[in-house]
């Protein structure tokens, strides 16, 4: 399919990409849009072909409503295949983790919020426990999903997504791969330092060379 020419929108273009490489660590101005990436993304059919480089470019051009408004975002796998192919090393799935952060501050809604609901009940659960308990984890992301399909008035689709998720439940019991147990690990504390320290660096109050996420 071609390819959508980007309009460079000066206004906010620099403050964009500046934000973006310093949350990520990624070096968004080293992508010259060979296509590598694009060629091994294993989810680019399913987000319309909108591949990593073309989010790069979205950044590079100031396209704050591309970025904040694609799937790509959103059902990125983490698989890590981008930054393996990239010749300058840039890890997409670092810029993606980044981007799902400040589409969620911006409250701006995302195209699949499930995906953002899960997002949110895991990282949560983690930073609560120290660890991801399934009950409490699930619990917390089909609350969501109820809340936001009452809202939007489609309870058909939470009772689909309810059994959906009791026969997957059942199935994985079966096989003893549910856990009912509830379990937190040590350095609590720590690991909610290390989310402290890293809000701060969000939001500016840690000087940016120690903002570097290897």
């Amino acid at each position: 399919m071609p390819k959508p020419i980007h309009q460079f929108i000066p206004a906010t273009a620099k403050n964009l990409v500046q934000e973006v490489m310093k949350r990520s660590g990624q070096n968004l101005t080293a992508c010259y849009q060979c296509r590598r990436c694009a060629a091994g993304c294993p989810v680019a059919e399913e987000t319309g072909y909108m591949t990593p480089d073309r989010l790069i470019r979205m950044i590079v051009t100031g396209d704050c409503q591309g970025v904040f408004n694609n799937k790509l975002v959103w059902q990125c796998v983490s698989c890590l295949t981008c930054g393996a192919r990239c010749p300058n090393d840039i890890k997409t799935a670092k810029i993606n983790d980044t981007l799902k952060q400040m589409t969620l501050e911006a409250r701006v809604k995302p195209l699949t919020p499930k995906v953002a609901f899960f997002h949110d009940a895991f990282t949560k659960s983690a930073t609560r426990w120290g660890r991801v308990n399934e009950p409490e984890f699930m619990s917390f992301y089909e609350l969501k999903n109820f809340l936001n399909d009452t809202a939007e008035k489609n309870l058909k689709a939470f009772i689909k997504e309810v059994r959906q998720q009791v026969e997957f439940g059942a199935a994985m019991a079966k096989l003893r791969r549910l856990h009912f147990g509830f379990e937190m690990s040590q350095g609590r504390r720590e690991i909610k330092q290390l989310l402290k320290k890293h809000q701060r660096m969000k939001k500016g109050q840690v000087e940016t060379k120690e903002n570097q996420w290897k």
